[in-house]
């Protein structure tokens, strides 16, 4: 490495408050990163040793500044952009983990849909296209409601729930919005319980599974609370095979992955979506709190090439559950304190209480994952449990936002 770079570097593609757990963990290890994200005010950055600001989609940018270096590794976490470039630049510098090419299907709706009818997993019916006006007529015979969304988007951007033809065209027009390939997707609506699947694979079989309850806001697609679930046996197991099927096609045999699903009234299993890498959203901080198991430190190691058994083997059988807080405002506005923090954090079962904004920053409605300010965190010896004290520390955590003049003008 030239002389400004940490020799033995983590390179960590992203500097989101998703991230910022890999920086801390890597620092309690003694290992120094080197932060790549275009953003100068990303949350992460000062928890870098070193910061490259370049798009992590931007891999020759990314490759020439780093120029001969020679990194312990490279990671990346809950970031779909950087997905392409963790591959490549694995490959460029012979790194010990290098993140399949073949996973990157799992970001492509469309590509996945097809993945997941060649396992032999039930589906359902979508129709999508690049253009606009075949995507509406299409849609028109699917069997209403519709799920509208980018077929490479993520993070719940530009997706709506679609009751009526008369809906379609300003549903397709958003999506495509949001779309870098400008890919529309209609799938028919699933009707049953939402799911979402955490896994860790090994050796190509699931080291670490876990199976959440899912409410979102506002009747939306933006999570907002997510527990532990609670299921028989046959129907977790029964999720772990799918899981597992779907992380060997998709080339993932040792790493993360995670999967949205519902639980059908018929009884079937349809899978949604899947994100090939960590999950966000504050799920390490869930998982460790319910199962004392520590992903973020199993995927480091990972990258470095070292044995990550021991960080997935869980210590504790609890249930955990976890809300994620967005400004309670429908426009933009200026975060102006923080209330009940310091009271809630005392409450016995608080594991975990993360603020992502800070008074005089800027906040969005909570209409994409993306858009979230801060995450509580609870635990305790049932979902009940873990819920009550979720909900007496949610009561008391208020984010004050006053609405910014350029839009109350």
């Amino acid at each position: 490495m030239s002389e400004h770079w940490p020799q033995g570097a983590l390179i960590v593609l992203g500097a989101s408050e998703e991230q910022i757990p890999l920086y801390r963990e890597a620092r309690r290890l003694g290992i120094p990163t080197v932060a790549v994200d275009m953003r100068s005010d990303a949350p992460a950055l000062p928890l870098a040793d070193t910061v490259l600001h370049i798009s992590t989609r931007d891999t020759d940018a990314i490759a020439a500044a780093l120029g001969d270096a020679h990194p312990a590794g490279i990671v990346c976490g809950a970031s779909d952009a950087a997905l392409a470039s963790w591959h490549a630049l694995g490959l460029r510098y012979g790194t010990p983990y290098v993140y399949p090419e073949s996973a990157l299907a799992a970001a492509d709706k469309v590509a996945f849909h097809k993945i997941t009818a060649s396992c032999g997993i039930t589906g359902y019916r979508w129709t999508a296209s690049d253009d606009p006006d075949e995507v509406v007529a299409q849609a028109a015979g699917l069997r209403f409601p519709l799920v509208i969304k980018p077929a490479d988007g993520s993070g719940s951007k530009g997706v709506t729930h679609v009751i009526r033809p008369a809906d379609l065209p300003p549903a397709v027009t958003h999506a495509r919005s949001y779309s870098v390939a400008g890919v529309v997707l209609a799938e028919e609506f699933v009707q049953g319980r939402p799911l979402a699947v955490e896994t860790f694979m090994r050796n190509g079989k699931a080291l670490l599974t876990c199976v959440k309850d899912e409410d979102h806001a506002n009747g939306g697609f933006v999570v907002k609370r997510m527990r532990t679930a609670t299921l028989p046996s046959a129907t977790r197991n029964h999720l772990k095979a799918i899981v597992e099927r779907l992380c060997r096609a998709l080339g993932i045999t040792d790493g993360p992955a995670n999967f949205d699903t519902v639980l059908g009234t018929d009884g079937q299993v349809r899978v949604i979506e899947a994100n090939a890498r960590l999950g966000g959203d504050g799920i390490p901080r869930l998982l460790a709190a319910a199962y004392g198991v520590d992903v973020v430190r199993a995927l480091i190691a990972l990258a470095l090439g070292e044995p990550f058994d021991s960080h997935l083997t869980p210590t504790r059988t609890a249930h955990s559950a976890l809300e994620l807080i967005g400004s309670p405002l429908t426009v933009e506005g200026e975060l102006i304190r923080w209330e009940g923090v310091a009271e809630a954090r005392r409450i016995p079962g608080v594991t975990d209480i993360e603020l992502y904004a800070e008074p005089g920053d800027l906040v969005r409605p909570h209409d994409q994952s993306g858009h979230k300010i801060g995450m509580i965190v609870a635990a305790g010896p049932s979902v009940a449990n873990a819920n009550s004290t979720l909900e007496a520390a949610s009561a008391l955590v208020r984010p004050i936002v006053a609405a910014t003049k350029e839009v109350t003008a």
